[in-house]
């Protein structure tokens, strides 16, 4: 087997052995692909300055995210349907998550549900997200059950009050479990070991939602119901009722915008995530890294400013935190190691982003991943430069 080094090693390898409609799920974006690619892109503009004859041992990439120790400033960032990249594959993440110190977080739209992902690993702590739905009675089980699972965090979606069209998910007829259409089995047939692991699964429905939504008790029924259910009338005073409902931890996704990022601290959340959903709502926005350092300049120092997309290196997370964030979130890169090799292949995503951040850190003079400020950046070349 080809020796694993990168994170596009893993992307090569799960798209050999993942179903397309699935991987097309993960590695798309909305429309054209513009923002998409631009969050990946926009990283690599940035250019970091080398020090020499600095004192290198003793490293740590430690710090805290929400008041949480974690092992570097990293967080497994909420994907639907995951237990449809792998068997199982929330509670997979989840326990590699947990064996390296760093938080998992569960999506609404996930296979495992919040029970099978606490059982799963022995209920350790972890994160759930949660989109905001008209009914709801339904959102306020969601977060009773969250708090049964000992989840210590709670994400709130902002960015899904409507759905960006992704061609691919169109086209491929995307479902979960997938139609048994003659295009969907010829390609699975050429996925055995994917197909082994669903068979040897319960999970293969929406664990969240089917059973627990009245008259929701199979796919069909629910295609319906989350067709009318994610809520366009969502505002600033829903946050603040879930705020109260939950009443812990509590980090905003979706944040784009100076003002929005205003009302953020406003609301009086923990935390907040520049995101543009990984470039799957409006295409054309601005990737989430050039869009950080204006928020964290407005309101950096009234709350924990986190942020994802586009992250695919242990250089990624250096420059974001460079530029201001307290913690970064990876998506796609863990599905592909999710889908290429399992729980190994989550933990592999792990210890290469872990390694990369570890040592370009010390080329750049900084044995503390808390002490990394822009002065690692070379002027000119990153959003905001002077």
């Amino acid at each position: 087997m080809t020796v694993i080094t990168t994170i596009e090693d893993l992307r090569v390898l799960a798209k050999k052995r993942v179903p397309r409609m699935f991987y097309d799920y993960a590695d798309s974006g909305s429309w054209t692909e513009g923002t998409y690619r631009a969050n990946e892109a926009d990283f690599q503009s940035i250019k970091l300055r080398q020090r020499v004859a600095v004192n290198m041992e003793n490293r740590s990439t430690a710090t805290e995210m929400v008041g949480q120790k974690v092992a570097m400033p990293v967080a497994i960032a909420p994907t639907g349907l995951t237990g449809m990249q792998h068997a199982d594959g929330e509670i997979l993440a989840a326990r590699a998550a947990k064996k390296f110190g760093i938080p998992f977080t569960l999506s609404t739209m996930s296979i495992c549900s919040i029970e099978d992902v606490a059982q799963g690993t022995d209920n350790h702590p972890f994160w759930f997200q949660l989109y905001v739905m008209k009914d709801r009675a339904f959102i306020e089980r969601l977060i009773d059950r969250a708090k049964a699972a000992n989840c210590s965090a709670l994400v709130l979606t902002l960015d899904l009050q409507i759905l960006g069209q992704r061609h691919k998910d169109l086209k491929n007829g995307l479902s979960a479990p997938p139609k048994l259409t003659i295009p969907n089995l010829i390609n699975m047939a050429t996925k055995p070991r994917w197909c082994l692991g669903m068979l040897g699964t319960q999970r293969r429905q929406f664990g969240n939602i089917v059973g627990h939504v009245s008259g929701v008790d199979n796919m069909g029924s629910l295609s319906e119901w989350t067709a009318k259910q994610f809520d366009p009338a969502l505002n600033w005073g829903d946050v603040e009722w879930i705020k109260k409902r939950w009443g812990g931890k509590l980090i905003l996704k979706g944040i784009q915008d100076v003002e929005d990022a205003k009302l953020a601290v406003a609301s009086g959340a923990d935390a907040l995530i520049v995101s543009n959903h990984g470039g799957r709502q409006l295409d054309g926005a601005e990737s989430s890294i050039r869009a950080l350092p204006d928020i964290v300049a407005a309101v950096g120092s009234q709350i924990e400013v986190h942020m994802d997309g586009g992250v695919r290196s242990g250089q990624d997370v250096l420059k974001a935190v460079a530029l201001g964030a307290k913690g970064c979130y990876i998506g796609r890169a863990f599905l592909y190691g999710l889908g290429a090799m399992g729980e190994e292949g989550v933990s592999k995503v792990l210890q290469i982003i872990h390694k990369e951040l570890d040592l370009s850190m010390a080329f750049c003079g900084h044995t503390k991943i808390g002490t990394v400020t822009k002065n690692i950046l070379l002027p000119g070349n990153y959003p905001g430069s002077p």
